[in-house]
């Protein structure tokens, strides 16, 4: 049985990863769109580099969360704006939600399903990179961040409900 803090404490990870996909998704949609327009061969072979190695490391969770920054960060760097960069190297791995939530657990999934539905959705950005289609560069990205926002709020939704539940069982038993 867990504290009420200890419950507390994971609700405001999960506010404070929702909070950081709603910066990501400012972002990362239009650098996805610029990565399209701008990207040489050179920084499209590295994006297929980091998201085979995403691939590759799906069953070692610390590869696999170091990949996907790298994939989002070669991304930022296609953009040919070092401010995208910059403001991604600052904010570094933290950014992948499974650094501080088990993401699969959260949307009740199971890790192999888990991790093939962030390999398409990947993909899907990449695909729209390589043939230079901002547009559908910009909607593979926020299809990809939406979905895990939505994942997570919904997550965060029922956490607080088994909350409150929880909370007012031992007033229930009074009564």
């Amino acid at each position: 049985v867990r504290s009420r803090r200890q419950r507390q404490m994971c609700i405001r990870d999960r506010r404070e990863v929702l909070a950081v996909l709603e910066l990501r998704i400012s972002l990362e949609v239009e650098s996805a769109g610029l990565a399209a327009q701008r990207r040489t061969p050179e920084q499209l072979a590295s994006m297929r580099q980091a998201l085979d190695a995403l691939n590759e490391g799906a069953a070692h969770e610390s590869d696999a969360v170091s990949s996907d920054f790298q994939f989002h960060l070669q991304i930022a760097h296609a953009t040919g704006n070092r401010y995208f960069t910059d403001i991604m190297s600052h904010l570094g791995t933290s950014i992948i939600p499974r650094t501080r939530l088990n993401s699969a657990r959260i949307a009740h999934d199971d890790h192999a399903h888990y991790m093939a539905r962030l390999e398409r959705e990947h993909e899907q950005i990449f695909e729209a990179i390589a043939r230079q289609d901002s547009d559908a560069a910009r909607a593979a990205m926020r299809l990809h961040l939406t979905n895990s926002r939505e994942r997570l709020r919904q997550a965060h939704e029922s956490a607080e409900v088994l909350s409150l539940i929880h909370i007012s069982e031992p007033t229930r038993r009074r009564g």
